[in-house]
């Protein structure tokens, strides 16, 4: 008749999207004795003859002793609480009754001894709200917890100060208590200060499940008491059981202390309702309205009335980024940039258009030298629309930028220059832009590269484009010597706002470009694509005649007019 027991006595962390309080545990507690493993036996052998009839058992019980007292088998819900005869002799003395928890457990007793009594006998409970779960003593915990296993342990440091956390947070404190204001933070903390501050304190949720291993008629003891199970719970859905359930295992092992020591078997069942699929429909089509009033509550918590520009004026908002650099012939690069604003065009008068990146050492990658800066910048500039003229088109704003490098000896060279334009529709945006630089032919200015440093550069920066100054119909470069030299990469994210946006009458158009929702242009613009796909179809109509026959030239010249008319 030996038996194996279930030595794994850790805690197990389950996680459940349903409520904590619908949470059922069938605990059995049962007594080994060698009546009991022979009351069993002879049950056994009762099912197998129960033509023979039934053996009457209780004639192997001690004298004085009820089924009640080896074994008793109960379903304990979340938070449920159930009296000890401890807590019955104590409850029933109002006198005793301090707190209004104590008070209404002096009702709840009064009640169960008018009616049938506790349906409890020696397993009981220690909710969250009871001050003993707080007051349990360390060592009856640690006693607890060894008895179910097979080897002990000490405890840690933490574990015995966590032991009196619940029971300091239990305290209240007086109105007029208030926090000092001098010597909040202790820049020489002693080690008694550091041992009894330094507690962690979580805000979980503790039942114990108890029980009174007491021998019969002596039930009511303090020290008869045994912790069984441990249940923790966050807000978050966690639940922690110590130990496990028994999953169709042996039962765990409680040996007692005192003379006798006497052998408990502990059996931990989960039996929560599993639910039906229509409560999970009906729970998983709750969940889909409870978000989607979360997302409406939120949308009303930012709202709807966003800051717009006035009236005929464009927001344009550039989050961009300088990549990189390759190409170029020296190392330790960085970039001086800045932005010019056309006609119409304004900005913020806090708002920097210039800017320069970090010094950046190139890294070899393949035949290409490159240099990551990912130097992030922002630019916000408006445009006020003037009515549509025929002769000028809208200028979008451009960044000009300068690569330069500086050696050990600090010594500048510049390697090239170069500009970005706006884009014109919102995004994101990846732009390699090319550079050049100005070149003196000879071989000193060559040398006074290589040597001094220094080389030729721009007095208007502008000029890399068309010059802010120039007035004329036609810019001339000839003679001006350039070379090309390596390439920046940009990386645009594009914001522009407009009320002409939100007009229902425009949301169709939301695919061309700005200004052509802002009502400007428009025209002009689909004139312009419609008149160059006409000149492409004739090119290639033209092509096509030339390539075939004459009197198939004609017959078909013949079709068209015939298809026109």
């Amino acid at each position: 008749m030996a038996d194996s027991w279930n030595t794994d006595t850790g805690e197990a962390v389950y996680r459940s999207r349903d409520a904590v309080k619908n949470l059922r545990i069938r605990v059995r507690l049962e007594k080994v004795t060698s009546t009991a493993a022979l009351s069993k036996h002879l049950q056994q052998q009762v099912r197998s003859q129960q033509d023979r009839g039934a053996i009457e058992l209780e004639t192997l019980t001690s004298q004085g002793q009820t089924a009640g007292d080896n074994e008793e088998e109960l379903v304990v819900g979340w938070q449920e609480k159930l009296f000890s005869q401890y807590e019955m002799e104590l409850f029933q003395n109002e006198a005793a009754c301090q707190t209004p928890l104590d008070r209404q457990y002096h009702t709840e007793v009064k009640a169960l001894n008018k009616a049938k009594g506790r349906r409890n006998h020696r397993i009981f409970t220690y909710t969250d709200h009871d001050r003993y779960t707080s007051c349990l003593p360390f060592d009856q915990l640690q006693h607890s917890a060894d008895l179910l296993t097979t080897t002990k342990s000490s405890p840690t440091f933490l574990a015995e100060r966590m032991a009196s956390v619940r029971h300091r947070r239990q305290d209240r404190r007086t109105m007029d208590c208030s926090v000092p204001k001098t010597k909040i933070v202790n820049w020489e903390p002693t080690a008694e200060f550091v041992k009894s501050s330094h507690v962690v304190n979580n805000a979980m949720q503790t039942m114990h499940i108890m029980g009174d291993l007491a021998p019969p008629g002596r039930l009511g003891l303090k020290e008869n008491e045994y912790l069984l199970v441990t249940i923790k719970t966050d807000g978050s859905g966690t639940v922690i059981v110590k130990p496990d359930f028994n999953k169709g295992k042996e039962p765990y092992r409680i040996v007692t202390t005192g003379e006798k020591r006497e052998v408990w078997r502990l059996t931990i069942e989960n039996v929560c309702t599993t639910m039906q699929p229509e409560e999970k429909e009906r729970e998983q089509n709750m969940y889909k309205d409870l978000y989607v009033r979360h997302k409406e509550y939120l949308n009303s918590l930012v709202g709807q009335d966003f800051e717009m520009p006035p009236l005929g004026i464009l927001r344009y908002l550039m989050n961009g980024e300088i990549v990189s650099a390759k190409g170029f012939e020296y190392d330790n690069l960085y970039i001086h940039f800045f932005m010019e604003l056309p006609n119409n065009w304004s900005s913020l008068p806090f708002q920097s258009l210039s800017g320069v990146t970090q010094t950046c050492r190139a890294k070899t990658l393949g035949k290409e030298n490159v240099a990551f800066f990912s130097y992030p910048f922002s630019f916000e500039a408006f445009y006020m629309s003037e009515k549509e003229s025929e002769e000028s088109m809208p200028q979008w704003p451009v960044i000009y930028f300068k690569v330069l490098s500086l050696d050990s000896w600090q010594r500048f060279r510049t390697e090239g220059y170069g500009y970005l334009l706006f884009p014109a529709m919102p995004g994101k945006h990846t732009i390699t832009c090319h550079t050049w630089r100005p070149l003196q032919t000879g071989t000193v200015s060559a040398l006074r590269r290589f040597f001094i440093g220094g080389s030729p550069e721009l007095e208007d920066h502008s000029y890399v484009r068309i010059p802010g100054t120039f007035k004329g119909e036609r810019l001339s470069r000839f003679g001006f010597c350039t070379e090309t030299t390596g390439s920046v990469t940009f990386n645009l994210h594009c914001i522009q706002q407009a009320r002409a946006f939100v007009d229902a009458t425009m949301l169709k158009k939301r695919r061309q470009k700005v200004f052509d929702q802002l009502g400007g242009f428009s025209q002009q613009g689909a004139v312009c694509t419609i008149l160059e796909a006409f000149q492409r179809a004739r090119k290639k109509m033209q092509e096509a005649r030339e390539s075939l026959p004459r009197d198939l030239v004609h017959t078909t010249s013949q079709l068209q007019a015939e298809s026109s008319a």
